[in-house]
């Protein structure tokens, strides 16, 4: 019996912005989702770990970012995992450590388009339900998973923020802080991070 049903939102969150905050408050507002996790990811295979703050300095920008969101919660359930990791292993974990929740995936559409390619796809196809939000950079083809009936496709808003124009911007002393929940942006401002 389940009893909770949880999306993941999984990222490097360096740093977790206002757009992060819109679609993951929208989603749990706007489907059956009871509650959505913000996934810290440690490691992306894909990308430079130097351009990363440490794993606990975005964990407690989450942190601060979910404060006064009831159904957001930061996760750091990564943290404790193998590197690099792969989603099938994070969903394998969380389901055993909470057997009665069902734990679903949050994803852009432009990551549908290559989700093919993820490890062990089909398990967690058939194991996990995929939420998925538009993205402006989807080029608007079908593909294979277009019409899956373990898809849900979630009308939300199109976010053209992204923590690399953030980071950038703070590197040429412009102010960004309309961009950034409050909180974050004080720890951010405090710790120096990505002035140099």
């Amino acid at each position: 019996m389940v009893s909770k049903k949880i999306g993941l939102y999984f990222g490097s969150f360096n740093p977790i912005h206002i757009g992060h905050l819109v679609i993951a408050n929208h989603l749990v507002e706007n489907s059956d989702l009871d509650e959505i996790w913000l996934v810290v990811t440690p490691h992306n295979p894909f990308k430079k770990k130097k351009s990363l703050l440490d794993d606990h300095h975005r964990l407690e920008l989450v942190r601060r970012a979910c404060e006064g969101y009831e159904k957001l919660k930061p996760s750091d359930i990564e943290f404790k995992l193998p590197q690099p990791n792969y989603t099938i292993n994070t969903l394998i974990h969380l389901s055993e450590k909470y057997p009665d929740y069902l734990f679903c995936l949050l994803m852009g559409e432009d990551n549908l388009n290559t989700f093919h390619k993820w490890k062990n796809y089909e398990l967690i196809l058939e194991q996990n339900p995929i939420y998925v939000y538009p993205r402006k950079t989807n080029n608007g083809h079908e593909n294979q998973f277009t019409n899956h009936p373990d898809i849900v496709h979630i009308d939300a808003p199109i976010m053209e923020i992204s923590s690399t124009q953030i980071r950038n911007a703070i590197k040429e002393g412009k102010n960004i802080k309309p961009m950034l929940p409050t909180e974050v942006w004080e720890y951010i401002d405090e710790m120096n991070f990505y002035r140099k």
